[in-house]
């Protein structure tokens, strides 16, 4: 029988706390009103998809179709048409793989990094008017833990997958 992905021993309560923090944080942040008024701010006409897709193209530039799809947790015929979108809109373009001239990986046009940096620019500023009565000094323990977290979720989900966890 498989080893159950997660230790049969309950979280506890500050793990849970955390938990539930990032449930709420995540269904704000998911809302689809929520998206159509950052899309508005930025002056970005996209769909949740597509600015998922070019946030993480923005991150790691330029990848393959399968391997975007991996990052983002979902099939590569999903990235293949919303990549097909974006190109028609003229925020993606597809070049040669240089490891291997039969594939294309997928990178930004100039309007598609003006498009993710407005998307950014007006995101953070919402969390900047949301955060206004934090000090920079609780902003910047925010950043680290929040990077931290993430780094030890990446290394988690990659044990999970049979990679070995990297030493930070």
């Amino acid at each position: 029988m498989p080893t159950p992905p997660f230790p049969d021993v309950p979280a506890s309560p500050e793990v849970a706390e955390i938990e539930r923090a990032l449930s709420r944080i995540t269904y704000l942040g998911t809302r689809a009103r929520q998206h159509d008024r950052l899309m508005a701010v930025a002056d970005v006409p996209l769909d949740r998809a597509a600015v998922a897709l070019l946030r993480q193209i923005a991150d790691s530039e330029p990848q393959r179709p399968g391997e975007l799809a991996q990052r983002l947790g979902v099939e590569a015929s999903h990235v293949t048409r919303t990549a097909q979108q974006l190109e028609k809109a003229g925020y993606v373009t597809r070049v040669p793989d240089p490891d291997d001239r039969r594939a294309q990986r997928i990178r930004l046009t100039d309007a598609g990094r003006q498009a993710i940096d407005r998307v950014r620019q007006a995101g953070a500023r919402g969390m900047q008017a949301a955060l206004a009565d934090w000090s920079p000094e609780e902003l910047r323990q925010l950043a680290t833990l929040f990077h931290r977290m993430v780094d030890d979720f990446l290394a988690h989900a990659a044990e999970e997958e049979g990679e070995p966890r990297a030493s930070a």
